[in-house]
Order: structure tokens, then C-alpha cells, then sequence
């Protein structure tokens, strides 16, 4: 069997070559990797082969389907998961079709598969009050409380995603006192720069006292680099102590991205532009950030109040009206 023919050497390439041609993130690089990781075995376990002698054409498009089906069933993925491994796969059998003219025949079966239909879930905010609690609940008499308080401030007044906090840079901070701003390096390395509030402005001034342009800004209790999964702990863990107090807390799972969801709907109940917005949480798409427009109530009650009946007085039947029987008399 030809080496062309073998998914091993296809596989490696795709993970280089694609990632790098397309500038995709290491994010992207990793869900890739990933659904590979699970796709291979699962194929090798169908066709009773070893995963070294597995060719390309072995992928069929019925195999993918019982992958996919296989990930519903018994790994209970959900719909988005599985659209999600999906994408990946796709990816994967264009770039082998577009490289290897033998297997666009393959390409084209395996990219007919579609991705299932699936009801999207309100997208989880925080309102005014429980943002400003969670923003209370450190302990900034602590200097790990202090930490706490102005990573969550700056989440909240960035929008930023975990990973793009916890990479961030002294250097990518302008904390002068008239353009104080922020240059957050997003997804597919895009570059966006935000404008900061005075009181981010402070706190961070006092995290960052002494410390070089090139290190992190947010570090864990060891002075090491906190990292995403840090984040995501950190906001679970002050949500969690403030659920037992706040009822509504309890019933909402708290992240990052719901503070990041929770910056753009508070930037458009204050009269923001939805461009401004966009640009502000660095979407790629106008549609992405039309979804808060969409889940927002209090910005439709805002909306419907312009357009609301005021009066309520009812009509009086003809028969009651005095002036129109004189009229008709008069005739």
C-alpha cells in the first residue's frame, strides 16, 4: 500500500500543515487533535485494523456516521459536541481531497455528511446586582483577594475570554491616565484594544507595580502564570459561595464566558452601538454578537415601551352616541 494511501502521514500533516496555513489557534490545533485521537481507534476497533495500516479510504462516510452516532450514544456527547467533532472531520478530508486528487471522490462523501439541527440555549448572563456581588465577594484585605477582585473586574470590563486573560501581558497594558486601554491578542490572533475604567485602571496599577512588560499580569499564589483552567475555578468557586445567599446565582452556571456574555448585555442595555459591541468582544461576525440583542428582555421591554397603546378608553357603540343620533335625525 502506497504511503500516500495510510491516514498516519495524512493526519501528521493535517495537524501541521493546515493549523499552520490557516494561522488557527493552538485551541483549534488541540479539538482537531482530539477528535482524531477518538476517530482513529474507533475505526481501527470497526475494521479490525491496527491504526499504523489504516488507509484513508477506510474512513468512509458510513464509518463517520457511526462515530458520530457512536459519540451520542455512548460517550453522551451533546448535539453541539458532536457538530463540534464533526467540523474537525470535515477539515480533515478537505484538506487530504485538495492535496491528493485520488481522494476527492472520499472528500466529497465524507463532507455530505450534515450536521444535525439542534435547539440553541438562552445564552446565561449575569444582572447588575449579581455581577456587582461577585465582584464584592473577594477578600480584598488578602493580597489573593486583591488578585481575585481585579482579574474579576477586568473580565467584566474587557469581556475578555479565560484564555486571553490568562495570556496576557504587562507590555499589552496603556494604564496612562487619559487612553488607559487594553490590546488583547483573541482568537486566530486577532487583535482588539479595549478601553478601561479608571477603577481597572487602579487595581491593576498596583498588581502590576515593579513587574517587567514581558511577564503575565494575572498570577496564581505561586507567582507562576494562572492559566484558563485557573480562571474558570476562581469564578466557579466565589459563584459557588455566593449562590447560598443569592437564589438566583444558584440556578445559573457561572464562567468567564458568562461574565463575558454578562459585559455585552449590560453594553447594550446602556444604549451601546451592537458594531461598537462586536468590535468590543472581538466577533468576527455581526450575527455572533446579535445573539444578546435576541436573549436580552429588558432591551425588548425597552424597545416594546416605544411602540406601547396608551390609551385604554373604549369606543362608545353608535347607539350611545348623542351627537351622531342628532346628526342622523337632522337628515
Amino acid at each position: 500500500m502506497p504511503d500516500h494511501a495510510l491516514v498516519g502521514s495524512w493526519v501528521r500533516r493535517f495537524l501541521l500543515e493546515h493549523v499552520s496555513e490557516r494561522n488557527l489557534s493552538r485551541h483549534t490545533q488541540a479539538s482537531y487533535r482530539d477528535t482524531l485521537a477518538l476517530l482513529i481507534p474507533f475505526v481501527a476497533d470497526t475494521v479490525g485494523k491496527s491504526v499504523d495500516h489504516l488507509c484513508v479510504v477506510q474512513f468512509s462516510a458510513e464509518l463517520v456516521r457511526q462515530f458520530l452516532q457512536h459519540l451520542e450514544d455512548t460517550r453522551s456527547c451533546s448535539i453541539a459536541t458532536r457538530n463540534q467533532r464533526l467540523a474537525a472531520i470535515h477539515a480533515w478530508a478537505y484538506f487530504v481531497g485538495r492535496h491528493s486528487p485520488e481522494h476527492v471522490e472520499w472528500c466529497g462523501e465524507v463532507r455530505a455528511i450534515p450536521f444535525k439541527r439542534s435547539t440553541k440555549p438562552l445564552i446565561p448572563y449575569l444582572e447588575k446586582q449579581e455581577m456587582d456581588a461577585l465582584l464584592a465577594a473577594p477578600d480584598r484585605s488578602l493580597p489573593q483577594g486583591r488578585r481575585d477582585h481585579t482579574l474579576l473586574l477586568f473580565l467584566y470590563n474587557s469581556g475578555a475570554r479565560a484564555d486571553e486573560a490568562a495570556q496576557l501581558t504587562v507590555g499589552s497594558l496603556d494604564l496612562s491616565a487619559k487612553t488607559a486601554a487594553v490590546t488583547i491578542l483573541g482568537k486566530g490572533n486577532k487583535i482588539r484594544c479595549c478601553p478601561l475604567w479608571s477603577i481597572t485602571v487602579a487595581e491593576l496599577k498596583d498588581l502590576i507595580a515593579g513587574r517587567a512588560s514581558s511577564e503575565r499580569v494575572f498570577l496564581n499564589r505561586c507567582g507562576l502564570p494562572i492559566t484558563r483552567f485557573g480562571i474558570h475555578t476562581l469564578v466557579e468557586r466565589y459563584a459557588g459561595k455566593l449562590s447560598e445567599r443569592m437564589p438566583s446565582l444558584a440556578a445559573k452556571r457561572v464562567s468567564p464566558h458568562t461574565i463575558r456574555h454578562t459585559t455585552a448585555t449590560h453594553l447594550l442595555r446602556g444604549g451601546v452601538d451592537i458594531n461598537t459591541i462586536r468590535a468590543w468582544l472581538g466577533h468576527v461576525s455581526l450575527e455572533t454578537t446579535l445573539i444578546y440583542a435576541e436573549t436580552d428582555l429588558a432591551t425588548k421591554a425597552k424597545a416594546l415601551a416605544h411602540c406601547e397603546i396608551t390609551s385604554t378608553e373604549p369606543h362608545k357603540p353608535w347607539r350611545e352616541d348623542a351627537g351622531l343620533l342628532a346628526f342622523l335625525r337632522a337628515l
